[in-house]
């Protein structure tokens, strides 16, 4: 099958996951532009198992990934590319929590096994990360050899907004960040730009967006006849002309360097920085609880293996819908008030940063499962 075959295919009774062969090249489209790509347990799955078998395939010696969007009728060049991934089906999260569907403790344990294989991923693996790039998209995105991004390109690691913390390899990628950036987008959840994000080491090259189209098309063409073939297109192709932006950190540290949330957010508000009071005013209105537990978190992976990370957020996503179960969940509260009930009022318990106790966030990272019954010991 041809790209152009491919993408006349791309209806809305098209899989949301299209996969094909194009040379060398294994190419991969989310093709679910309606719910932003949004990773369901179907797509994880049928992204675990092409590149489990493209990984295994002599004949593959490069994999690519993009999305699609609303803009333009589908099959048009306008519907590729600016709409990557804006993570997890959040509604179905909060539907399986009330009804205690199993299919949800299965569906974390698979995407962190995808996050796992694409970070640890034996070929080239590249992401065209146009537009909006949030929570799981971010998990199929940060593991890539190459991570390409434009001006369109909106990344944030939201999960604070609706009760949760910023898995997928969250606590791994972003504790990565120069200074304490990590600490402050994992509160935050604050959107950044292609710049930054080459700045703060969540990109590698930022290319304009008109681009992508005509190097897509090059990659399944290209003749590779082996691994270094596709390394020097890599090299001369993408990464040939990048250079990181200088990305200052300092007023980041200063704040979020800080031990305690409280510490953080007291600090912020004494301020009269017009960012500083801009940043405080976005952290009353995260979880109080997560964004303790969040701290913790980043600074916890600072010193773990991604493998060890992916154990530690397994164990706290499962406490995020256990340790509460069904409406009493902190994360069905933030989900409901944003996507569901759309009020934006979440009730948040506690509802103060002030209000968070000593000790409530270790529950969240005692693990249910002993080391040999991990649903990712294997990793």
């Amino acid at each position: 099958m041809t790209t152009e075959t491919m993408t006349m295919k791309q209806t809305e009774s098209a899989p949301d996951v299209l996969a094909e062969r194009c040379g060398s090249a294994g190419l991969i489209t989310l093709n679910r532009p309606k719910a932003l790509n949004a990773l369901s347990l179907g797509m994880v799955r049928e992204l675990l198992s092409t590149l489990r078998a493209w990984r295994d395939d002599p004949t593959v010696l490069v994999v690519a990934i993009r999305g699609t969007n609303k803009v333009g009728r589908p099959g048009t060049p306008e519907s590729l590319f600016g709409g990557f991934c804006a993570g997890g089906d959040i509604r179905f999260f909060h539907e399986a929590a009330l009804s205690g569907d199993a299919s949800l403790e299965d569906f974390f344990t698979e995407e962190y096994t995808l996050n796992h294989l694409i970070q640890t991923y034996p070929k080239p693996y590249i992401a065209f990360m146009d537009g909006v790039v949030m929570g799981g998209g971010m998990g199929i995105s940060q593991g890539a050899r190459v991570r390409i991004v434009t001006e369109r390109t909106k990344m944030a690691m939201p999960e604070t907004n609706i009760g949760l913390f910023p898995d997928v390899g969250g606590g791994y990628f972003l504790s990565r960040c120069p200074g304490h950036v990590g600490e402050y987008l994992a509160l935050t959840g604050e959107v950044i730009g292609a710049d930054e994000a080459v700045g703060y080491g969540l990109a590698d090259v930022k290319l304009e967006a008109a681009r992508l189209p005509a190097l897509w098309a090059e990659l399944g063409a290209a003749p590779f006849a082996c691994a270094a073939d596709v390394d020097q297109w890599i090299a001369t192709e993408l990464v040939a002309d990048s250079a990181r932006p200088a990305c200052a950190t300092g007023q980041i540290d200063t704040y979020f360097s800080l031990l305690r949330v409280k510490h953080i957010v007291d600090a912020l508000e004494a301020s009269t920085d017009a960012w500083a009071i801009k940043t405080a005013a976005t952290l009353r209105k995260r979880s109080p609880l997560m964004l303790h537990v969040v701290l913790e978190q980043i600074r916890k992976a600072r010193g773990m293996t991604l493998a060890d990370d992916l154990r530690m957020e397994r164990d706290m996503v499962y406490q995020c819908f256990h340790l509460r179960p069904g409406a009493q969940s902190e994360t069905v509260e933030g989900i409901r008030a944003l996507a569901v009930d759309k009020d934006y009022k979440p009730q948040w318990k506690p509802a103060r940063i002030e209000d968070v106790k000593p000790g409530m966030a270790d529950e969240f990272f005692v693990s249910p499962w002993t080391a040999q019954t991990h649903p990712l010991r294997d990793l």
